[in-house]
């Protein structure tokens, strides 16, 4: 029988890297359902090709196009999750919808799923304590797959945090890790777009170039896997082939090695491991031992280079600072590429955020709902772009 697989987030990187798994294996899996925003010809295209139950499209202009487009065939194309009538379980849901938005569907398809393979950090970051209650009453596994925390997840098998004493996730340093400080005033959001080892999209990208990406990682992970601020740290590893490494308290070290293809650890979450990855990748350019000869480096973070490195010694201040920062951030990405910040105010207007007289009153919050969390990031949001003008 086969597997019926819903993707949030259908148009983005992960949603098409789930698309080149499965074209591989048709006869294993059913596209159930499909969630993007707002690119049509994508839109158009997975529904000819993977004709699927249900399409969810956030935009409503674009949604109603789709709808008129598609209103001869049987498929329900809906604006709104709260219109689902899911009358059957996903054995497996990818969530990859980008930012804030995705913690509700993902919350949702927790209940709706066996098994959900999460690549929305935000929603971890925001609302992992909502996430988690609802996968433990539904028995749904949750499965990080950003290349570091599955990495973590592997690292860990057979392991107590006890054993733990230091987890380092990796940084490739993005376009400017050699910039000289002097430059970086003057870059633009074209510069900050060109990262060096991932084609990603472009919040994540400049999240990439500030290292803000490490440090929502790290928020991550401390919530995933329950650990402690002291017990984490980054490295820059230029040539991201390392993900994760942990140090263990009986001096042996391990790490998770693999090629910078995010079909690796989304092929492996999604067979369970019991695969062979070359059917669905293969990297052409060098092999294993080549690669280990020519050795892998690994350098410490530079805050005149990294100055966002700082929020490290913030993230557990507050139980809602985690929130403050991904949506202060989230707008201050925004304004800066669509050239209406500098590069190096995305940091001082972070600090601004944390710093401001109201900042405490919300970050002491501990959310019970979605409805709280909305608020604290609403007030993030509106403060980081107070200091924007």
């Amino acid at each position: 029988m086969k597997k019926l697989i819903s993707i949030l987030g259908s148009t983005g990187s992960i949603g098409s890297n789930t698309f080149k798994i499965i074209d591989k294996k048709k006869n294993n899996f059913k596209i159930y359902l499909l969630a993007a925003n707002k690119n049509f010809n994508m839109i158009c295209n997975q529904i000819k090709k993977y004709n699927p139950n249900i399409f969810v499209i956030n935009d409503k202009k674009i949604y109603k196009k789709v709808h008129d487009k598609f209103k001869k065939k049987k498929i329900k194309i809906l604006n709104n999750y709260n219109l689902l009538n899911l009358q059957k379980i996903s054995d497996i849901t990818i969530s990859a919808i980008p930012g804030i938005a995705g913690l509700e569907p993902t919350i949702l398809f927790t209940k709706k799923s066996r098994k959900i393979l999460i690549a929305n950090k935000e929603s971890i970051i925001c609302g992992w304590d909502l996430i988690k209650k609802a996968a433990t009453k539904n028995k749904t596994a949750i499965i990080p797959i950003d290349s570091e925390h599955y990495s973590i997840l592997n690292l860990l098998k057979d392991h107590t945090l006890d054993e733990i004493k230091k987890i380092y996730i990796t940084a490739s340093g993005g376009p400017f890790l050699n910039i000289k400080k002097k430059y970086l005033k003057k870059i633009k959001p074209a510069d900050a777009l060109k990262h060096p080892k991932w084609k990603m999209g472009k919040k994540i990208s400049i999240d990439s170039s500030t290292l803000m990406n490490k440090i929502l990682e790290l928020i991550e992970a401390q919530k995933l896997f329950n650990i402690s601020n002291k017990k984490i740290d980054i490295l820059i590893h230029p040539d991201s082939l390392v993900h994760a490494i942990i140090e263990f308290q009986n001096g042996l070290v391990k790490f998770m090695y693999h090629d910078n293809s995010m079909i690796i650890p989304l092929a492996n979450a999604i067979f369970n491991k019991n695969i062979n990855i070359d059917k669905f990748y293969k990297n052409k350019k060098q092999n294993f031992l080549d690669k280990i000869v020519k050795g892998l480096k690994f350098r410490k973070v530079k805050k005149e280079i990294f100055p966002l490195i700082v929020l490290k010694k913030k993230v557990q201040e507050y139980p809602s600072t985690p929130i403050i920062i991904n949506a202060a951030n989230e707008i201050l990405v925004d304004h800066f590429l669509n050239k209406k910040l500098q590069f190096l105010r995305i940091n001082k207007i972070i600090m601004s955020v944390l710093n401001d007289r109201n900042y405490k009153k919300y970050a002491i919050r501990k959310p019970k709902n979605i409805n709280h969390i909305i608020e604290i990031d609403k007030w993030a949001r509106e403060t980081a772009k107070k200091y924007v003008l």
